[in-house]
């Protein structure tokens, strides 16, 4: 008994220094590549990575505000990984985004006089609404067979933002917004609280425990192994009596419920109010830490931690080496480009 778990013990720990050896080559291959860019550019690449630890990870404030940008990405990354178990690609974490902000707003301006302890959860719940019933009419015409989710997530991303400047150039336009419209305050009892002097709010401890109950839910019971098995073979388990266009409804409803808490999180606790930009692309960071992590919690976790730290040194390069924050988006790419070539240069 002592060998056989000693031998599982030590199995897990295989796969634990796999994935992070994973990661980590991932990380330094992107690293040297973009320090080829940055020496074209005429730009010293040491310095600008010193720049950019020093200023996110050498601080109190620096980790503070990476774990701020790690809210929505682990919330977005779940929304990912939760309908790709059973094949399906869900694009759509964006406008799921903007739709669980803009229906979580509307719960903020229109029940001031409802206490935070009744105020915050009602938002909560809203959001999911927001971002779930978005998801779900492309998990719809999904289980018809009408449009595929892939193509329908994605689109919809561009109509969300339309929705929400509807409304904040409209019936939501704050009075004292002048040129840049933008929704009324939220009053005090809509705001998540935060931790101390810095900007963690209660969004992270949301996003811990979706992971956990994702974790939970995949690999601890008959739901998750369900899922899995439609995602392995779905003829063998349309065969096994598993209702397979539910499942595409309901996964992807729960997804986009869970990305429109992230919405929530973000205009409650971040902003106070619904802006035009409410997102810089939390949603399709969200599906490539998704896909960089393969589906696993831990993974999500920490492709999110690094993530962040890029997505924060736009800002930081943009003072200290006077290069555009699209460099992030440079990043980005190498980082698609190398996990897309891998399986190729396995296979050679």
């Amino acid at each position: 008994m002592a060998r056989r778990v000693d031998s599982k013990t030590w199995g897990v720990v295989q796969g634990w220094a796999r994935s992070l050896l994973r990661y980590a080559g991932i990380l330094g291959a992107v690293l040297v590549m973009f320090g080829v860019v940055l020496v074209i550019a005429g730009k010293d690449p040491l310095k600008a990575y010193a720049d950019t630890f020093s200023q996110t990870l050498a601080t109190p404030y620096g980790i503070s505000e990476v774990l701020v940008r790690m809210i929505p990405l682990i919330l977005t990354a779940v929304a990912v990984a939760i309908p790709a178990r059973i094949g399906l690609i869900n694009i759509g974490g964006e406008g799921q985004f903007y739709m669980g902000a803009w229906l979580a707003t509307w719960g903020a301006i229109t029940f001031i006089n409802l206490p935070a302890w009744l105020l915050l959860p009602m938002m909560c719940i809203l959001g999911m609404i927001g971002g779930g019933m978005w998801a779900a009419i492309a998990g719809f015409l999904r289980a018809k067979g009408w449009v595929s989710e892939t193509i329908s997530t994605l689109l919809l991303n561009y109509v969300a933002p339309l929705v929400t400047n509807f409304f904040i150039f409209g019936a939501w336009r704050s009075l004292d917004s002048g040129l840049y419209p933008v929704s009324s305050d939220f009053v005090p009892a809509a705001r998540l609280p935060t931790f101390g002097d810095t900007r963690i709010t209660l969004g992270i401890v949301f996003a811990l425990v979706v992971l956990v109950l994702y974790w939970f839910l995949m690999s601890r019971t008959r739901w998750g192994l369900e899922m899995r098995a439609l995602g392995g073979n779905p003829e063998a388990a349309r065969r096994l009596g598993i209702p397979l266009p539910w499942y595409i409804v309901i996964a992807l409803f729960g997804a986009g419920g869970i990305a429109g808490l992230a919405g929530m999180a973000e205009v409650s606790g971040i902003h106070g109010r619904l802006i035009q930009v409410i997102s810089p692309g939390y949603g399709f960071m969200g599906f490539l830490i998704s896909w960089l992590a393969g589906g696993s919690a831990v993974g999500i976790v920490v492709m999110a931690f690094v993530l962040s730290i890029i997505a924060s040194s736009g800002t930081i390069l943009q003072i200290t080496q006077g290069l555009p924050y699209a460099v992030v988006n440079i990043l980005m790419a190498l980082i698609l480009f190398i996990v897309l070539a891998r399986p190729a240069l396995r296979r050679k």
